[in-house]
């Protein structure tokens, strides 16, 4: 352990040492294993972080280094991934399974070491292997040095983690996922910082609100964090609205809403003024999903309550009996998201704006949806629908196939000599066909369908090879691909600035023009309308291999997803150092 802290400091020492500034040391240990907790009448065995749901926060001031000791006690190989993030440098420490590590065996320990310079803000942490973020995950707090923000500095911080529960045995899930069915395998419920709230109760048990106490006239920075699985989720709090001041750790022109939208993977930051009658309102996440005749999932819906220090014990006044509810939309608007994100757009004080507006050295057009494979490697067999083949997701009909044997970053640091890659193959610029990607026909999974012909996919492990400082732009297509959802396309290492969004299919000859090149929101997370399109640039500048994939689990664990390949740069400070001592093996891999 104590060679890998030396090795964190010799690698760190220009990223953070070089601007001079005294920066503190946060330190975590985290100890993985697994524990029942009871919700529903039920004793679930999950896995936990120290024993919490959610795991523990991790707070730093901008130019921290933290460092987390990892005490690995559950049954399963865990890797922590430090969502958003950027690792300048620290690549080793991304934590994304057989991406950047192998896993972190039972019975073993880690060191994660690295720094928060630059970054200021709401991320979070979760575990990268499998689906067992579900339980494995938790908030990271960035505040600014200073001590000041671009806005009125609230008098509260309050996490808002959006989660569900489940009940089922996770692993068995991930596998389904992977063989191409899950629309029976759902969460008991959602949860806001591991309450599911008083909707869900069994035997007359009623299940804890989180609850919030407020004080008349003080404002309250709200970090809103979606740690689930499946769902992008609305959040109101009756009679309050909310100033929008930041989304995955970047600060965005204020706006001001009564609804945000939260997509898996993303944060947002609101402020929120106490300014209502003193009584009590409901703070309520609710799913939303595309309509029929995308397979349907049931309706998640989980409440808090914002409550009134000197709210009345009695009802009087303006109060009533019950917390007042806010109208909610639609579970199947999804309109409401494509409204708020568009909304969203930044400071244009960023030093990256200026050459993302300038020549773009890389253009990817990457369409997201789903496909099938057939059964045992076979050449040929019947689809739509039948047995023969398995669902999988893709990104441009390729369904990303995870290494078993050595992570992408290791080959990439044995072969670095001549650049080659065993069993890696390039992610196509483009689709193999086009076709009209967003026509609803193509949604039911049928014998016969109008789907049925565009069905093929193929399994590989796929990357892009980027020049170190080289300028890429991507657009995401949605398609209606046996299902029409959006996809929260996250990708690992880098910020991006989202340029555009739109519905139905992109054109490059009408689309270009509307790119918004003056403050685009930074993010790194992006989401994909349903039925549409996003448009992103970034600048490849952090040398490592970087994971890029929807942030929902079944899609991730189906295939969509793909890894962005970074070169050095001509100088030691941007070359990524070599592992850490530590580095776990894949040895003795465990299923």
């Amino acid at each position: 352990m104590a060679a890998a802290i030396l090795f964190f400091y010799a690698a760190m020492a220009l990223s953070a040492g070089a601007a001079g500034a005294k920066a503190a040391v946060v330190e975590h240990t985290f100890l993985v294993k697994q524990e029942n907790m009871r919700h529903l009448c039920n004793d679930t065995l999950v896995t936990l972080v120290n024993g919490q749901f959610p795991g523990p926060a991790v707070e730093a001031t901008e130019g921290d280094t933290v460092i987390v000791h990892l005490v690995n006690e559950s049954p399963y190989g865990i890797t922590i991934h430090w969502h958003g993030v950027k690792q300048t440098l620290s690549c080793w420490a991304d934590g994304a399974d057989m991406i950047t590590q192998c896993p972190i065996q039972p019975n073993t320990t880690f060191t994660y070491l690295f720094n928060v310079t630059g970054q200021e803000g709401t991320l979070w942490w979760h575990a990268h292997v499998s689906i067992l973020r579900a339980t494995l995950h938790g908030i990271i707090i960035i505040r600014p040095k200073s001590g000041s923000y671009p806005f009125q500095k609230p008098h509260m911080d309050v996490p808002v983690i959006i989660g569900e529960w489940w009940q089922r045995d996770l692993m068995k899930v991930d596998k389904n996922f992977s063989n191409g069915g899950h629309f029976s395998d759902n969460p008991a419920g959602a949860t806001i910082n591991g309450k599911l709230g008083d909707l869900y109760n069994c035997s007359g048990f009623v299940e804890d609100n989180f609850v919030l106490n407020v004080e008349q006239g003080k404002t309250y920075m709200l970090r809103l964090v979606n740690a689930v699985l499946f769902s992008e989720y609305y959040f109101k709090v009756a009679g309050h609205k909310f100033t929008v001041v930041g989304a995955d750790a970047n600060y965005v022109k204020p706006y001001t809403t009564d609804v945000v939208a939260v997509a898996p993977g993303e944060t947002i930051d609101v402020l929120m003024v106490a300014d209502a009658p003193p009584c009590r309102y409901y703070m309520v996440a609710l799913a939303n999903q595309p309509p029929a005749p995308d397979p349907q999932i049931p309706v998640f819906m989980s409440r808090g309550v914002v409550q009134y220090n000197n709210a009345p014990i009695d009802v009087g006044g303006n109060c009533t009996k019950e917390a007042l509810m806010p109208e909610m939309p639609d579970q199947h608007d999804t309109l409401a998201s494509f409204y708020f994100h568009g909304n969203l757009s930044g400071l244009p004080s960023n030093p990256l704006l200026a050459q993302i507006q300038g020549h773009v050295d890389e253009h990817l057009y990457i369409a997201l949806g789903k496909g099938s494979i057939c059964k045992g490697n076979k050449p040929s067999c019947k689809r739509g629908g039948s047995d023969e083949s398995i669902e999988v997701a893709y990104m441009n009909n390729v369904s990303f196939h995870l290494p078993e044997k050595m992570s992408i970053l290791e080959a990439r640091q044995h072969t670095k000599a001549n650049g080659a890659f065993m069993g890696v193959q390039d992610l196509p610029s483009q689709p193999p066909r086009s076709f009209n990607f967003t026509d609803p026909a193509l949604i039911p999974v049928v014998p016969g369908g109008k789907l049925e012909e565009l069905e093929a996919t193929r399994k590989a492990t796929t990357m892009r090879r980027f020049a170190h400082n080289a300028v890429v732009e991507v657009v995401f297509q949605s398609t209606a691909t046996m299902q029409s959802d959006s996809n929260p396309m996250h990708l690992h290492g880098h910020d991006f600035f989202v340029l555009a969004q739109g519905h139905g299919n992109y054109n490059p000859a009408r689309d270009v023009s509307g790119y918004n090149l003056v403050d685009p929101a930074l993010k790194n997370t992006v989401q994909v309308p349903r039925l549409g399109w996003a448009a992103i640039r970034f600048v490849a500048d952090n040398p490592g291999a970087w994971f890029m994939h929807c942030h929902f689990e079944f899609h991730i664990a189906m295939g969509m997803a793909t890894v962005f390949e970074v070169a050095n740069g001509p100088t030691l400070d941007e070359t990524l150092p070599p592992p850490p001592s530590d580095l776990p093996k894949c040895t003795n891999m465990k299923e």
